[in-house]
């Protein structure tokens, strides 16, 4: 397929790019050079391959992937921290970590190969999103074992623009740098996006004076609605990004400015989408669970890991010219995972956190809430009638430590509350989770 744009639009203009035919060539290639490296190399494939009799070997096209076994979010978190490493970790030049389904960990390696690939594809969702050497990008994504910041940051100085590491919070702060460095490309979660255009109106500032050109969100799932309230008060071009930590990070998928669906980088990856219940392979165009295998991740490559996320795949051309498949931005997940202000937190870290804590496994709710367009978490922690009406310095201690230890624990700030067994008994009754986010 001829490109519709220059080759100025694009970042790796052969690899976006590039004739299906050819483009699957190059990924059976890939997989059976993969499958060949997991097998003698991770424990857990190594085992998964011979309890089918699957020999990497014998694969002859890419229907053959559907043999084998998924992977899915627990089979990390019981390998932790360096089960699944398919290098020496003396060639892991970097570490980053997200949560597990469980409440253990899950620790991501990266090869200086890997590195080079992350900034690349990452390099690609910022030119398709309109992102040149001129732009100044202002991240304000978390900067540590969260893949978010570093992910765009390291693709935006190898497409040579300037960068703002700001970081996350303060948000007074974050407006003042945006006014006086020109910031004309914001990169942030939707929610965190609203919540500096309330604080813009309440500070009387004149968002018309701002350089802002572009705002790159991700972390979170949004609705139209938030994208069209973003561009209209900041006269700016909203495109969305979608980023699997455990696979590489950000630079998976990305709109380009058709903003018909997230291109994802297809040379590095193979998409499917399955049924989340029977986890049959569904038809073209069909709703369900997105899997994806990595074709080029060195350190830490995974084969059908299970997103959980639920989208549709789109093969059909893209007016950008770009060839790769598009899915469909995301609006629901299959597990119990939730993502508050960009973080993934599941419930059992919760309760692992209150149980260390306590020493116990306390009743508790958590409650999850939108104000000012920000996520606001709160966690009812049922306690004895003695501390509850006990001193208030008890309390406080009580509710700080859990405060800290959740913080430092899961990334995201909780509200505590401490409730009575009273109360508990009539809260409990409406589940362990309450997301009012989705009124």
């Amino acid at each position: 397929m001829t490109a519709t744009l220059s080759p100025a639009a694009f970042w790796q203009p052969d690899e976006e790019c590039m004739h299906r035919e050819e483009l699957a060539q190059l990924q059976l290639e890939r997989l059976q050079a993969t499958l060949s490296r997991v097998a003698r190399s991770v424990p857990f494939y190594r085992a998964a391959f011979d309890a089918i009799r699957f020999d990497p070997d014998d694969l002859r096209s890419l229907d053959d992937l559907r043999r084998l076994p998924f992977t899915t979010k627990g089979d990390l978190a019981d390998a932790y921290p360096y089960g699944f490493l398919a290098v020496p970790l003396r060639e892991v030049v970097r570490l980053h970590g997200t949560g597990g389904s469980g409440g253990s960990g899950i620790v991501m390696g990266y090869t200086r190969n890997d590195i080079k690939t992350w900034a690349n594809l990452m390099a690609r969702m910022l030119v398709a999103e309109g992102v040149t050497k001129d732009d100044v990008l202002q991240i304000t994504f978390d900067y540590g074992l969260f893949t978010g910041a570093f992910g765009v940051h390291f693709a935006a100085e190898r497409l040579g623009a300037s960068v703002i590491p700001i970081s996350s919070g303060n948000t007074k702060r974050q407006i003042k740098i945006m006014v006086d460095y020109k910031t004309t490309a914001l990169v942030s979660t939707p929610s965190y996006a609203l919540h500096l255009i309330e604080a813009m109106r309440a500070a009387n500032l004149n968002m018309n004076a701002l350089s802002l050109r572009r705002v790159l969100v991700g972390g979170e799932p949004f609705r139209e609605e938030s994208r069209r309230q973003i561009q209209e008060a900041l006269g700016v071009t909203v495109t969305d990004n979608y980023a699997v930590s455990e696979l590489l990070g950000p630079g998976v998928a990305g709109e380009c400015l058709e903003r018909n669906g997230l291109h994802l980088n297809e040379d590095h990856f193979i998409p499917e989408i399955v049924d989340p219940v029977t986890l049959a392979p569904l038809p073209p165009g069909a709703e369900g669970e997105l899997v994806l295998t990595s074709l080029t991740k060195e350190a830490f490559p995974l084969i059908r890991f299970r997103t959980r996320d639920l989208t549709t795949l789109d093969t059909g051309p893209c007016p950008c010219g770009r060839t790769s498949a598009r899915i469909r931005r995301m609006r629901a997940r299959t597990d119990d995972m939730l993502i508050i202000k960009g973080v993934n937190v599941f419930p059992a870290q919760v309760e692992a956190v209150l149980a260390e804590v306590d020493q116990t496994a306390p009743r508790y709710q958590l409650v999850i809430e939108r104000r000012d367009a920000l996520d606001v978490a709160t966690v009812l922690v049922e306690v004895s009638q003695s501390v509850f009406f006990d001193e208030m310095r008890r309390q406080a201690g009580y509710r700080d430590l859990l405060r800290h230890r959740l913080a430092s624990d899961l990334g995201v700030t909780f509200d505590v509350k401490l409730v009575e067994k009273s109360t508990m008994d009539s809260v409990a009754a409406k589940g362990k989770v309450v997301d009012l986010r989705k009124r």
